[in-house]
Order: structure tokens, then sequence, then C-alpha cells
């Protein structure tokens, strides 16, 4: 074939385009030359967190949640205000809420002293949930990395993109659809809600409904340390049988009609996700694996790679 047949600008544009989206991936290994201590380091710091405080390791789960369902998973929940920065640290889901930022903060100095300017404050929300999970007899999966750090908050996104306690089943499921998530997914996600707790003004609602789809009993413990008015921080473990341990009790908590949040236990309400439920509740490896996968999953969502965003040097601020 003749060289002049041959379009060599367009090879040159392919291997371009090629070379590009090949550093759009994330990959388990992207630290492996830069920052090979990076991954044990970050778990040390989150072990000793947790072991600090057991309810720790909810809270840092729920923290890379709330962080890819605004943005994708960006780190733009670590941002404090500032000029041109409005903080969805007090959106109203995480407003008194959502916490563990001193755990990431300690983790990042902690990676800092080792590779600074290397890993970023998204990579570290997303091993920290990880390694949390794990602490507290939860599953582990490889996380994905190479996500790069927001420059920018949205606190009017967080108020619409994350999920609410009062959510309806539709809504639930329609909000992880628009994160590319399905109701398996959510479901799984939902799980992690075994571990943890929430405050009295998130759950009195449903302990006062007199509903049909709260057990009377379990109304009757919760409402000791939740009155109708008044209290709206006092804490009750969202699985009340084993509230310090990552298993599928939550799930047999739906079924007895004992979920603490509208949210949750409108999961298992005679709708489409009830089967789901119900195979979690009877099947703990079958639960651990697909949370694995959902959080992967989750991970996933609109990543910021390449050359888009920057590493922080401290997550609350930009450089």
């Amino acid at each position: 074939m003749k060289s002049g047949n041959i379009n060599y600008a367009a090879i040159a544009a392919t291997f371009f385009l090629l070379m590009i989206s090949g550093q759009a991936q994330l990959s388990s290994t992207f630290y492996d030359s830069t920052c090979p201590n990076a991954l044990s380091t970050i778990r040390t710091s989150i072990r000793q967190a947790v072991q600090s405080e057991r309810r720790m390791a909810a809270s840092l789960i729920r923290l890379h949640f709330h962080d890819c369902f605004v943005q994708g998973c960006d780190a733009s929940i670590l941002l404090d205000d500032a000029p041109g920065i409005t903080s969805e640290k007090t959106a109203a889901p995480n407003d008194r809420s959502a916490r563990g930022y001193e755990v990431i903060d300690a983790a990042k100095t902690a990676v800092e002293n080792i590779c600074a300017g290397v890993v970023s404050c998204a990579d570290i929300l997303a091993v920290a949930a990880r390694d949390a999970s794990a602490a507290v007899g939860g599953p582990s999966w490889t996380v994905k990395l190479g996500r790069r750090d927001s420059t920018t908050a949205t606190r009017t996104l967080a108020e619409s993109n994350l999920p609410s306690f009062r959510d309806s089943l539709d809504v639930l499921i329609g909000t992880f659809r628009d994160k590319g998530l399905n109701e398996r997914d959510m479901v799984a996600l939902s799980g992690a809600h075994t571990i943890g707790q929430a405050r009295c003004g998130q759950f009195r609602e449903r302990i006062y409904s007199n509903g049909t789809d709260i057990d009377a009993g379990f109304a009757s413990t919760r409402q000791r340390q939740c009155p109708t008015s008044g209290r709206d921080d006092s804490l009750a473990p969202l699985d009340l049988v084993t509230p310090n341990s990552f298993d599928n009790n939550y799930y047999k908590n739906l079924i007895q009609r004992k979920g603490l949040l509208e949210s949750d236990q409108v999961l298992f309400s005679g709708g489409s996700t009830d089967t789901i439920v119900t195979e979690y509740s009877n099947n703990p490896r079958t639960f651990s694996s697909d949370f694995g996968a959902a959080m992967i999953k989750m991970g996933d969502i609109e990543p910021l790679t390449g050359q888009t965003g920057i590493i922080r040097r401290i997550c609350s601020a930009i450089n």
C-alpha cells in the first residue's frame, strides 16, 4: 500500500484518544509506583479510628456515599466554605449528620508525609470506606484508584441528589438509577445500615405513626429515647440486634417490620425489592458479595481523572 493511502493524521488522533481514555481508567494499581505504601498507611489510620469509636465505620462508609452522589466521587463533600465554594457539609442531608471528616484529614496527613501531592482525597475516601467495612467484620473489595479532587462543591446538589429518609421506594429507585445503580445495588448499599445510628428527628414520625408497617414493640422501644418533641439529636442504632457488627440482620429487621427509617422499611413493603431483601436475609454471603460489588460500582460515578481536577494538599480546601 502506498504511503499516500495512509491517513497518518487520523492514526495519530486515534492513538491520542486511546492514550487519553487509558488515563481516564481507574485502576487498583494506580499508586503502585508513585506511592506504594499509600493503602497500608490509610488502612492503619482507619483501623485506629474505628478502634477508638466503632460507630466511625458507618460514618466513613456514609461519607463516601454522600460524596459520590453529588458531582461524582470527587471529595467535594470535604470542602469548607470559601470564596466561590458553598460547602456541602451544611446541606440538609449532611448537617449534624455526616461525620468523620477529621478521620479523613488524619489519613491524608499520614499519606502526605510519605508521598506529598500524590494521593487524592477522593481516593482516600474510597479506600477508607472499604477499610472501615473490613474493620467491623464486613466485606472487603478491591478499590479502583486514580480519582482526582474537585475544586468546587455544591450545597444545592447535595440537597437535591442525596436520598432522604422520607423517600418512597419509587423515589429511591429513581435516585439510584440516575447514578447508574440498579435496584439490587440500592438494596445492597442500604445494607450499610446494619451498623451506625440515626437521630431521633429522622425516625420520630415513623415510630409514632401507629402504622401497619412497624412492629409495635419495636416502636415502643424506640420511643423511650425519642419523645414526641425535643431530643432531636438523641441517637438510636439502625440495627437494634447487632448494631456494631456488619452482618445481614438489617434485612431480617425489615422483614419483621423493624426498619428504623422510612427509607429502610420501604425496601420491604410489598414492592419490587421485597425478594432482594428476603434473599439477603437468608444468604449473608450473597449480601456481602453484592455489597462489595455495589461499592465498586458506586465508586465509578463520574470520577475526575487524567488532567481534570487536582490533588488537594488539605482535603477541606483548594490548594
